[in-house]
């Protein structure tokens, strides 16, 4: 049986690794979320729905939340008189 490991020496993940992981997780389960929403909307009665596109619409904006910057409004001109 072929496994991942055939020719590599066989290591636990270093405490960096564990960390990275750890610090990556937020996003692999809205990763998921998304993953699972759109096997939902293809799996479901052979039609999408509207609930089954707005779980996929709403999964999405999860993992777009983080990547949002906050835009400050900047008036130039002075004050109106």
């Amino acid at each position: 049986m072929f496994s991942v490991t055939d020719g590599l020496p066989e290591r636990e993940p270093s405490a960096a690794d564990l960390a990275a992981i750890e610090e990556e997780w937020p996003v692999i389960v809205r990763d998921l979320a998304v993953l699972d929403a759109e096997i939902r909307s293809l799996t479901g009665s052979g039609r999408v729905d509207e609930l089954a596109v707005r779980r996929v619409r709403r999964a999405r904006r999860r993992v777009l939340a983080p990547a949002r910057v906050g835009v400050r409004v900047v008036r130039y001109g002075g004050d109106a008189a």
